[in-house]
């Protein structure tokens, strides 16, 4: 892999031929070459003072949704069997899992927080043409949600890492963004506003917010639906369909707490 990364370095066309490389891996379910490609690529645009395309931002999404899910599902899978077995051996093993969880987390944290969210930001600034600049606005929200969503992921293994405050502030501040330039029924407004009120309830514990959040987005979307763009249709009545599905499972008072947190939709459309 490295001796592919450094060829791809010298090469005019390099950012193609690792998007070739990044949909390869994709279609062969590599996720960690995939990842470690979209680095690359990323690398490349900001060396050029450019910013991820949609196509790009959404495969650099999938790649690590799809590595560091298989760590989330373990984590959870072998805490389970500490809670009900007794075993010297388990709680060792899930610290392994934990850890390597937490590092891809954290290595597509830095991708975000020192990479692609300043300069989603920068060329926002400097964009004059109004369409460009909604485009600059959209990666922003896109990355900053994106970000919130992995600093959950760490407060899913590390309770007392101090993660939950920066997944919300992040939704929080791509929330007020998208709010003043998104339509309700635009997936990426609707993708923040599901995964927000998903960390008012599974993180941070307020079930209040978590509802009265999902129950605004979905209604704000519901009296817009008129306006939705055809482009967007599947992907948005999607995203509302989840928010609608939680809302039944949070608020259905008789349902078993254990079967709430199994049937939980936590994520939006990619």
């Amino acid at each position: 892999m490295d001796k592919i990364v450094e060829e791809l370095k010298g090469g005019n066309d390099a950012i193609q031929q690792a998007m070739q490389l990044v949909k390869a891996a994709e279609h062969a379910e590599r996720y960690k070459d995939m990842c470690a490609f979209m680095k690359l690529v990323v690398d490349l645009h900001i060396a050029k003072n450019e910013d991820l395309d949609t196509d790009e931002r959404n495969l650099l999404s999938v790649g690590y949704k799809n590595l560091v899910g298989a760590g989330r599902g373990s984590h959870r899978h072998v805490k389970h069997q500490m809670d009900s077995k007794a075993s010297d051996l388990l709680p060792g093993y899930l610290g392994v899992i934990a850890k390597e969880t937490t590092d891809i987390c954290k290595e597509v944290l830095k991708i975000l927080e020192d990479q692609l969210i300043p300069k989603a930001k920068e060329l926002q600034k400097g964009e004059s043409n109004a369409e460009m600049k909604k485009e600059k606005i959209e990666a922003t929200i896109f990355y900053l949600k994106m970000a919130g969503d992995y600093y959950r992921y760490l407060a899913e293994i590390d309770k007392e890492g101090g993660y939950e405050k920066k997944a919300k502030d992040l939704y929080l501040e791509g929330t007020e963004l998208s709010a003043a330039n998104l339509e309700p029924t635009d997936p990426i407004r609707l993708g923040l506003a599901l995964n927000l009120s998903v960390c008012y309830y599974e993180i941070l514990d307020n079930r209040k917010e978590a509802c009265r959040l999902a129950k605004q987005a979905f209604d704000d979307a519901i009296s817009k639906l008129d306006k939705l763009k055809e482009e967007q249709y599947k992907d948005a009545t999607l995203i509302m369909q989840l928010l609608r599905d939680n809302l039944t499972l949070w608020t259905t008072s008789s349902a078993d707490e254990g079967e709430m947190e199994d049937d939980l939709q936590v994520e939006n459309a990619e």
